[in-house]
């Protein structure tokens, strides 16, 4: 039952997290959308870069990548909630059906590697360059995240035992 317990614990962490992004991200809208443009524009990469082709200057494309962000994190928010809902149903069943409540916790952290992988540390930081800037450069929370993420993820995973504490 601790193992268990642990595991629901863990995902509800990430799932204060991800209520805490999404919050700030829309009660403090600009701050990150700020991120977002000077990413996208890459005016913070080294001067004469070859890489400026690739720059996104047009506003409605920030907004719309920035929305998309938040979009993903609020779909992230709610499957964690949910996958923590379906953990805490299945903690006194039989390991079977305990292990079956994983499933959208599973889907959940994926979604969050695959946030803090693809659209920060692969697109942001290796196709905009985000790490040639000192200040709008994210791949160290990005890394963080990814690696919170991915040991919930690994925990979640672990197969529950009949006889396991």
């Amino acid at each position: 039952m601790v193992t268990r317990v642990a595991k629901m614990l863990l995902l509800a962490g990430m799932g204060v997290f991800y209520t805490l992004v999404v919050f700030n991200n829309l009660t403090d809208f600009d701050s990150n959308y700020q991120f977002v443009r000077h990413v996208l524009s890459m005016d913070s990469t080294f001067p004469g870069n070859n890489g400026m082709g690739r720059a996104v200057l047009s506003p409605g494309m920030h907004l719309a990548f920035y929305i998309g962000i938040i979009a993903w994190e609020i779909v992230t928010t709610i499957l964690l909630w949910w996958g923590v809902m379906q953990m805490l149903r299945a903690l006194r069943l039989p390991v079977g059906a305990f292990n079956a409540a994983k499933r959208v916790p599973v889907m959940a952290l994926t979604l969050s590697l695959l946030m803090w992988l693809v659209a920060f540390l692969s697109i942001g930081a290796e196709w905009f360059l985000m790490w040639q800037s000192h200040t709008w450069n994210g791949q160290e929370a990005a890394f963080r995240m990814f690696v919170v993420a991915g040991i919930v993820l690994l925990i979640v995973l672990q197969p529950d035992v009949e006889g396991q504490p």
